[in-house]
């Protein structure tokens, strides 16, 4: 069998196309081969561009989101493909001034105000539909560490006094909905605090330990559809009012942590089949704990599907500060049908949930079946390149409980943190995963570029990315942070490089 687009030249591929049909099932696989060839191949250093904090692209390719640097106005782009015209052959030509501007690759279709005076827009918090008609974004007033204690706050997380999620159209900019929170502390950083499946949105409350399930209509409205946090089931606070004397002074555990302690508790119960020895193992294994149990709080909330929910439970210090390494944490399957925690485990030490982690890694990603391009971000469970990645981490690890761990941290997954473009398909390229990776974070700058590397061709490099300026002169000392936006679908992408008290340098690479 001769072997679908050997060739590596584009247009011996193309030819090859019109003889040799894919495997079924294959087809798109085999056409994204075509992006071994179709590489940016020039960048346009230092470009001429509004000063705006870049966001993301849509997966859908249509839109660019951008905020202001005051983080008052949402501005969303347009991308549109470079066109000019030389009297000689262009390609022996530098590209005209006119072509070195970054409204000659992105249109701006609209800028609107979306916080007020005292408000600010969160610069890492944006989702989009997968029917790409609406995007959420946030608002919020500035953190206060010194919030007054209220009924049912937890102590010890901070307050925000308002919180703001606005649904906006993003074909036209229109705000169509929002929903606000007072008083409360949900994390915005990276979109962590809420997560989008399919319609139903799910927002975090750490301060109150409430998970809200909110329903994005066709009509463009945010209608709540559950509270899960004290109570589970619509009428658990009816009933409970209704059987509890009067004058009964006592507290009640909210109900989420009543199904967690039941659970842990059953469990315990069903691990010594002995009645004798039974009732040493609780004490020594859940009632010596109990208090643990209960002070673990929500940290972080993801959907499975439309009605289970991958919660992780951990301690108040591991919720609000960015290191949990030293923190207890639990994650719980939670159906929201049956209120009941369906499996529970340990983040230290959970081989069984490491083993899901590395056979199922994208239903944990929980991307919707209709997303064309969500489908191929390469995983260690659909890519045999990305998995001998994972089992070589694994195997030069010192020890294995703490590489569990550590892959277990990353979990609950963040909302849409991925990119879909091509140039990160571990089939295709291969490139520093410390440098870039389809993960959205940033990244710490590097004087080299960025060389990506065919996998069929393992000398071959096919293109490389350079952040920050093209003389590569800057001050060592200062700190220097890269980000980087790939299209998902042309060879196009933006690198931006931040340096302490000096100007955003973004760069423009792409395919001449």
């Amino acid at each position: 069998m001769v072997r679908f687009f050997r060739s590596g030249n584009l247009t011996s591929r193309v030819f090859d196309r019109q003889f040799l049909s894919p495997r079924p099932g294959a087809a798109v696989n085999t056409i994204r081969q075509f992006y071994e060839n179709l590489v940016p191949s020039y960048t346009i250093f230092d470009i001429d561009c509004p000063d705006y904090s870049f966001r993301k692209f849509t997966d859908d390719g249509k839109y660019l989101v951008a905020f202001s640097r005051n983080h008052q106005d949402l501005i969303v782009y347009r991308p549109i493909w470079l066109t000019y015209s030389c009297n000689e052959e262009c390609d022996s030509h530098d590209l005209p001034p006119k072509a070195k501007r970054f409204d000659s690759f992105f249109k701006q279709l609209y800028s609107i105000p979306l916080a007020s005076s005292n408000e600010y827009i969160c610069k890492d918090f944006f989702l989009y539909m997968e029917s790409h008609q609406f995007g959420l974004f946030a608002t919020s007033t500035a953190q206060s560490n010194d919030s007054t204690v209220t009924e049912g706050a937890v102590h010890g997380v901070p307050s925000i006094e308002k919180i703001t999620f606005y649904l906006v159209r993003l074909e036209d900019g229109v705000i169509l909905d929002e929903k606000a929170f007072c008083n409360d502390f949900i994390n915005l950083a990276h979109s962590i605090g809420a997560y989008l499946y399919e319609d139903l949105l799910c927002i975090v409350s750490l301060r109150y330990q409430t998970i809200h399930i909110v329903q994005i209509r066709d009509s463009g409205n945010l209608v709540e559809v559950r509270r899960i946090g004290a109570f589970c089931r619509e009428d658990d606070e009816l009933f409970l009012h209704s059987h509890v004397q009067t004058g009964y002074g006592g507290s009640f555990l909210p109900g989420i942590k009543q199904r967690l302690l039941s659970h842990i508790f059953r469990k315990t119960w069903n691990e010594v089949p002995d009645q004798t020895l039974r009732v040493q193992h609780l004490k020594k294994k859940f009632y010596f704990h109990f208090q643990d149990y209960v002070d673990l709080i929500i940290w972080k909330v993801q959907f499975l599907d439309r009605h289970h929910l991958f919660i992780k439970f951990g301690s108040v210090d591991g919720g609000v500060s960015r290191s949990t390494d030293q923190n207890l944490a639990f994650f719980a399957v939670y159906n929201m049908e049956t209120t009941d925690i369906v499996s529970l485990y340990q983040q230290n030490s959970s081989e069984e949930l490491y083993s899901l982690f590395e056979q199922f890694y994208d239903h944990f990603h929980a991307n919707p079946q209709n997303s064309s391009l969500g489908k191929f971000i390469s995983s260690h469970s659909n890519d045999i390149h990305a998995l001998d990645q994972l089992r070589a981490m694994k195997n030069k690890a010192s020890s294995s409980s703490q590489f569990v761990k550590k892959m277990m941290a990353s979990l609950p997954y963040t909302c849409q943190s991925q990119s879909p473009s091509p140039y990160f398909d571990l089939s295709l390229f291969r490139y520093d995963e410390k440098l870039i990776s389809a993960i959205d974070r940033h990244r710490h700058c590097t004087e080299h570029p960025i060389k990506f590397i065919s996998v069929r061709s393992p000398n071959v490099v096919r293109f490389k990315i350079k952040p920050g300026s093209d003389s590569g002169a800057s001050d060592s000392r200062a700190k220097r942070i890269s980000s980087f936006l790939f299209h998902p679908f042309f060879p196009l992408a933006l690198s931006i490089q931040q340096t302490y008290m000096q100007p955003t340098v973004v760069n423009i690479h792409f395919r001449r």
